[in-house]
């Protein structure tokens, strides 16, 4: 690192980590049930507070952040959902998902998010003079992902930033449950999506809003859970994104929070019997022909990044993909973003609850492209809009 860039900077004192190895304080289960407090102190008095995390140990503040790096869109909608939405200085892909969140959240009165003055910050790679640049409280991006993804990053890096600038706080591993770096492998672990949201919740000082929210999942899980029908009579279903000539692909019911979304609607995987190294496969027509589901949930289907119709166009004009019978029984559906934090992952569950089981759940009104996310009639919400409102508003 070139040290010449911190010449005239004084060392934070607002918020500063520590990286010495600790166990995470975190316990619960995919259903984001009991979780033990993290932190120690009270920021609203001015006291110092300390969120454990358990590969990077006891990350310390001294007040809540106000600026905030933000990557992947699951921290941002944490951020919104606890009411710090303004908070974030970067978003990873914008455009793709900006509005894609807010195409939810007009469904949630009073709540949206201005993204349109963010910057990707993983453009161009992870720069650390943009680091510094953005003097950012925290950043939310977990340092394991840097080093296994940005070659010229080291360990000391990762602590210069830290102490210089801001800490570090984030699980990117715990997407798929892939490996993380050597040099936090030994204290890593892979948590679920509401408890990675709790461990975001208890950086900025919000249980209350998280503890409510994490209310209203369980009773959309339950609801779910207690609907779907017996495994024998359940559709098979592939996860796909289409390439050219080729389908990427991912399982639907592997652990991780990737699969927020559709893991527990336990659909049967088409894709079971096939199994690839790294977060994805790749499948031609022919082997997605062999497998053959019955509904293709096309990933990234409802973001601006893909035209669910052109795909839909796409499969009926090739020779094989015209004969998939998710193709010819028009049950190729706009999928979700994978990057999901709580609120997406509200609608996300009850979108694809829908386009799975429309028996059980109502029929899902299909998704016409920058039509944003459909109306679905009041006896068919599978979660309350106006309650999760009030919670990420503070008016209830």
């Amino acid at each position: 690192m070139d040290t010449a860039r911190t010449l005239g900077r004084t060392r934070r004192q607002v918020l500063a980590t520590s990286l010495a190895v600790g166990s995470a304080t975190i316990a619960g289960c995919g259903s984001g049930t009991e979780r033990e407090e993290s932190n120690n102190g009270d920021a609203e008095s001015g006291e110092p507070y300390s969120v454990t995390v358990a590969h990077l140990g006891d990350v310390e503040f001294d007040a809540v952040p106000e600026n905030v790096f933000v990557t992947f869109p699951q921290y941002a909608d944490m951020l919104v959902a606890l009411g710090h939405g303004e908070a974030a200085n970067t978003l990873f892909s914008p455009e793709m998902a900006g509005p894609t969140m807010n195409m939810f959240y007009d469904h949630l009165e009073g709540v949206d998010f201005e993204w349109e003055h963010l910057s990707n910050p993983l453009e161009h790679g992870l720069v650390e003079e943009q680091l510094y640049d953005l003097d950012s409280d925290v950043h939310l991006l977990d340092p394991s992902y840097v080093l296994t993804t940005e070659g010229d990053w080291e360990e000391s890096d990762i602590d210069e930033i830290a102490e210089t600038i801001g800490p570090w706080v984030g699980s990117f591993h715990s997407g798929v449950h892939s490996d993380p770096a050597d040099a936090y492998a030994d204290d890593y672990e892979y948590d679920t999506l509401w408890e990675l949201f709790g461990t975001i919740a208890d950086v900025f000082q919000e249980r209350d809003r998280y503890e409510a929210l994490e209310a209203v999942y369980d009773d959309l899980r339950t609801r779910i859970e207690s609907a779907l029908p017996s495994e024998d009579e359940r559709p098979t279903a592939a996860r796909v994104t289409l390439g050219e000539d080729e389908f990427y692909t991912y399982h639907l019911n592997a652990p991780g929070f990737w699969q927020a979304d559709t893991r527990p609607l336990g659909a049967d995987d088409a894709l079971a019997d096939y199994d690839w190294s790294g977060d994805w496969g790749v499948l031609d027509y022919e082997a997605m022909a062999e497998a053959d589901p019955d509904i293709i949930l096309h990933l990234w289907g409802i973001t601006p990044q893909y035209d669910i119709e052109s795909v839909r166009d796409q499969l009926e004009a090739h020779p094989i993909g015209s004969d998939l019978t998710a193709v010819e029984n028009d049950r190729v559906v706009a999928g979700g973003m994978r990057y999901q934090g709580p609120l997406m992952n509200f609608f996300q569950l009850e979108m694809t609850a829908k386009q799975l089981y429309p028996e059980q759940f109502g029929e899902w009104p299909g998704y016409v492209p920058g039509a944003g996310y459909p109306e679905i009639p009041a006896d068919e919400q599978l979660f309350d809009r106006q309650r999760v409102a009030d919670i990420v508003t503070g008016s209830s």
